[in-house]
């Protein structure tokens, strides 16, 4: 899960439900002040970010999410106790109806 630098949607979601479940919070970072519809998003403010317990992951995202992808390193340097990702295409292929279903047996 954090051998890619970026996360679709899809999952972000079955990756936050798997770090519930071992005690490790997602956190979305809202980097253009534009909330996403239907998820908890925070604004990038580094000085409420680092009040998070360590290992906690912050899910970047733009309008695009190439511009938060390039500066991923730089978030990573400034955030060295936790995990930083980018959401793949960011605002902009954000599908605020989409659900993760189980998987039938």
């Amino acid at each position: 899960m954090f051998e890619k630098d970026e996360w679709t949607q899809q999952e972000l979601f079955k990756y936050t439900n798997e770090l519930d479940k071992e005690g490790i919070k997602v956190v979305l970072i809202d980097t253009i002040l534009k909330p996403l519809e239907k998820i908890e998003t925070i604004t990038y403010n580094p000085y409420e970010m680092i009040e998070y317990p360590k290992g906690t992951v912050f899910v970047f995202y733009c309008d695009t999410g190439k511009t938060t992808k390039e500066r991923l390193d730089f978030y990573k340097k400034k955030f060295p106790e936790y995990k930083c990702v980018s959401l793949r295409g960011g605002r902009g292929y954000w599908r605020p109806n989409y659900q993760l279903l189980e998987e039938m047996n």
